[in-house]
């Protein structure tokens, strides 16, 4: 088996772990906040996963084996909640939100910005880059009205 396969499992689990911390901390803000921050990681990992599994296919793990260790990766995200649970202050939520929330939203901006702004730099076709532009203005348009309501 390829070192790639394992390795993408290692960043499959950090990234999981970082989504439960995401979705304990917001639900420790109000329900509708952790209800809307698991639709947009549940969105986002759909895609995610299947990619993965291609990847773990590409790796040389039979079928079987890469849909084993895919599940195996989604126990970082338990991790990760019960982390966020467990290091709630006597005092309340607010101190633990104060520094999960946007530390695991800087890492998934970083993480989209990594992945769109080097194929807009790429990009020939100056239509498709005007198009990716405004869908990525889109998700943040959505992103502040769900916010608001």
């Amino acid at each position: 088996l390829q070192i790639s396969g394992y390795l993408n499992l290692l960043a499959n689990t950090i990234d999981n772990f970082t989504h439960g911390l995401a979705v304990a901390a917001s639900f420790l803000v109000s329900r509708k906040v952790g209800f809307l921050t698991t639709m947009a990681i549940l969105l986002h990992e759909i895609p995610h996963e299947v990619g993965d599994f291609a990847i773990l296919l590409r790796a040389g793990f039979d079928r079987w084996s890469a849909a084993k260790m895919q599940l195996s990766t989604a126990l970082g995200g338990i991790l990760g909640a019960s982390f966020a649970i467990c290091a709630q202050s006597p005092k309340g939520a607010g101190e633990t939100v104060a520094w999960i929330l946007p530390f695991t939203a800087g890492g998934f901006l970083y993480i989209a910005l990594v992945n769109v702004v080097p194929d807009l730099l790429e990009e020939k076709n100056p239509w498709n880059s005007l198009q990716q532009i405004l869908l990525l203005c889109t998700g943040i348009t959505v992103m502040v009205l769900l916010s608001l309501t």
